[in-house]
């Protein structure tokens, strides 16, 4: 099955490096998915969630507060001013991972609504971990 390289930085670090199926991104535009083969694209995150299938199938979600993305046939390259990963592992570390995520987001949007629709959806995604 082809993949594509992902990574995930923002000037504390990198948040997440490997090889992924596909990934979903809140564009400036609107969402947007990725696929091994996808064309050349260079736009502007905004503020949501990146919904990633790893190369084994299991699926993350990083929460990004707003960046920059470069998306050629084979990598995903993002460049974020902020991330958190909503990863598994036991539920204390989930929960503080989403209460980073929740001041994250509240800190880059204005709109209350906006917000309130990516967390709610990053709280469902997280009960599957």
């Amino acid at each position: 099955m082809d993949t594509l390289t992902l990574n995930i930085v923002t000037p504390e670090g990198g948040i997440f490096s490997g090889q992924v199926r596909s990934v979903l991104l809140p564009g400036e535009e609107g969402e947007f998915g990725v696929l091994p083969g996808h064309s050349d694209v260079l736009t502007l995150l905004s503020a949501g969630a990146i919904e990633i299938e790893r190369e084994d199938g299991k699926r993350e979600i990083v929460a990004v507060n707003s960046g920059y993305v470069k998306v050629d046939h084979k990598s995903v390259d993002v460049l974020a001013d902020g991330a958190v990963a909503i990863s598994g592992g036991n539920d204390s570390i989930i929960a503080k991972a989403l209460a980073d995520a929740k001041n994250l987001l509240e800190g880059a949007k204005s709109d209350r609504v906006i917000a309130a629709s990516v967390l709610s959806r990053l709280e469902s995604a997280a009960k599957t971990f």
